[in-house]
């Protein structure tokens, strides 16, 4: 049930946490799917291709030329991979597609809620008690005049649709397309949400970057567990090999960019996701390409070096840092997944990623954790490096081994300036000097606040009012007279400032009775999907977009009105 407050000023101490609002709702009335959206998710379904595509193709003409060994190890890090990928895909897909009783019920609960209260409607995630849940589902249903379905009828279509859809599934999943199936499909919403009526805009723009975020999680994983291993494994018999075949080059090409472009689409995303983020321009995600581009064919060539002379020493060096990268993130408690297993697990695989790369996982400013792992990759770049360079055989001439050091120093450092390009000009949140933000004192026009919230920086969920904040008692010109200032990043080259999005505090709400997660993790109703399918059948339900509310942690802020869960 709900209480809200007689207007009295209420300290959160005593009172049960309120709750902060929050939702795609409001990133895409301020966004919509643009022609550079579409040619992205084009040119991504580009890199997928060509990355298999010339895989296989180096696979096949390994087997040709009868060198077995290396077309097994091409083909394993081809197939595992991707049967991984395809079998966590197909699982979201089940669990997404399975139609429920309490689905219904929710889309009838919420109709009939949203109808009766003319769009000012609250859904909470609290009172979910299945007994309960059924007859508030009758009561709604006889007063929203929806009369019972009759047993039968369409039950026939709808049961061949959903056969069709399965086995339709399940062939796109053993041909292992399913990352081709969900670009399609995120394509097709995406432009649906540029064609349609706003409200049904929406609703396509929040599936597609639901569907969004499943494509980035799942290519980000093949990537490092697929296209790193590969180049890495492509370098080294080139090195041994003392030659570079036209398809090795094209292989190890096509798993660098696939690796730099997934790491700058998963951040872009991200981002793209959560309203309490600026989202990243296409600008800056091409730098990012080109700052991951580097730092990561510096990496693995250094490797190959290393591993075209030591293979055993080597897997021992991957596994000791891969080891000592999981527990450093252990260790940092990061809050991504919905239980303590899954965030083990989870951390197990970011530890991959810090072999090769660094990937932010802490919110706040990185600079001494980025410092920390900058200095150490550099470290162990110039000693793996070194030791081939000494132990490196008669085989490779001076002259060529000065040129691989050479070119593993020079790509490591484009990529260090790629990377302060990106910070110091291209940062979504503002320019960047001295790992700071610079920041600049400007006066804010005088009107009067939507909530409290608006007064606090973007990265903090605030507290705010579930209602307007009254103001019959407030003398006129009273807001003007206080100095207010707001803290933001400084524009460079004159362009206009980023206007800042204020949370709307009117029409429907959902409200999650759950804390908020901390960037960089994912909203818990992108990564549960439980909460995802609920959030798209109330939203579809409500006669206006909704927004969504987490519960927040209880602060010692005063507010006038709150309204909250008992």
């Amino acid at each position: 049930m709900a209480a809200k407050s007689d207007g009295a000023p209420v300290s959160l101490r005593d009172a049960s946490p309120a709750e902060a609002p929050r939702g795609p709702g409001r990133r895409a009335a301020g966004r919509r799917y643009s022609l550079l959206d579409c040619c992205w998710t084009l040119c991504a379904l580009l890199v997928f291709f060509s990355d298999g595509a010339s895989d296989l193709w180096l696979a096949a003409d390994y087997y040709l030329r009868e060198n077995y060994w290396w077309f097994s190890l091409t083909l394993v890090f081809v197939v595992v991979p991707s049967v991984v990928v395809q079998v966590l895909s197909f699982r979201w897909f089940a669990y997404d597609y399975a139609q429920t009783t309490e689905s219904g019920a929710v889309v009838v609960v919420a109709a009939a809620a949203a109808s009766s209260s003319g769009g000012d409607s609250r859904f909470s995630t609290a009172d979910s008690d299945p007994g309960r849940g059924a007859g508030r589902t009758a009561a709604a249903a006889a007063a929203a005049g929806v009369p019972p379905a009759a047993p039968g009828t369409a039950g026939g279509d709808r049961g061949c649709c959903r056969v069709c859809m399965w086995i339709f599934q399940a062939v796109i999943h053993i041909f292992q397309l399913a990352q081709v199936w969900r670009y399609v499909h995120a394509l097709y919403l995406g432009v649906q949400s540029r064609w349609r009526a706003d409200h049904e805009r929406h609703h396509f723009y929040w599936s597609m970057m639901f569907q969004s975020a499943d494509i980035s999680m799942l290519r980000l994983l093949e990537s490092f567990l697929k296209s790193a291993p590969q180049l890495v494994l492509q370098l080294s018999i080139m090195v041994q090999a003392r030659q570079v075949l036209p398809l090795q080059g094209l292989s190890a090409s096509a798993s660098l960019i696939s690796l730099s472009w997934m790491i700058a689409s998963y951040q872009k995303v991200l981002r793209d996701s959560r309203d309490d983020k600026l989202p990243m321009t296409y600008k800056a995600v091409i730098v990012q390409i080109l700052w991951h581009l580097f730092t990561i064919g510096a990496r693995t060539l250094a490797f190959a070096l290393f591993a075209s002379v030591f293979q055993l020493y080597f897997g021992i060096f991957i596994v000791a840092h891969w080891c000592i990268m999981t527990f450093w993130i252990i260790q940092g408690e990061t809050d991504f997944c919905m239980s303590k297993w899954e965030e083990i697990i989870y951390n197990m695989m970011v530890g991959i990623v810090y072999i090769f790369c660094w990937f932010s996982v802490r919110e706040g400013r990185t600079r001494c954790r980025m410092l920390t792992y900058s200095l150490t990759v550099f470290a162990e770049n110039v000693a793996l490096t070194a030791l081939w360079y000494v132990h490196r055989g008669q085989h490779t001439s001076d002259f060529s081994a000065v040129v691989l050091v050479c070119v593993v120093a020079s790509s490591y450092a484009l990529g260090t300036f790629f990377m302060c390009v990106y910070y110091c000009l291209l940062h979504p949140d503002g320019p960047i000097s001295g790992w700071g933000y610079i920041v600049e004192k400007e006066p804010l026009d005088d009107e009067p606040l939507a909530s409290p919230a608006s007064t606090l920086p973007p990265d903090v969920v605030g507290s705010p009012p579930r209602t307007l904040p009254r103001t019959k008692d407030r003398e006129p010109g009273a807001a003007g007279e206080a100095e207010v200032f707001q803290v933001r990043a400084r524009v460079r080259g004159g362009q206009a400032p980023v206007p800042r999005l204020t949370p709307r505090t009117e029409g429907p709400v959902i409200r999650i009775d759950l804390p908020r997660k901390k960037y960089p993790a994912w909203d818990a109703h992108f990564i549960d999907r439980r909460l995802r399918k609920t959030v798209l059948v109330l939203e579809s339900a409500a006669p206006v977009t909704p927004r969504i509310q987490y519960r927040c942690l209880g602060t010692a802020k005063e507010v006038m009105e709150y309204e909250t869960t008992v």
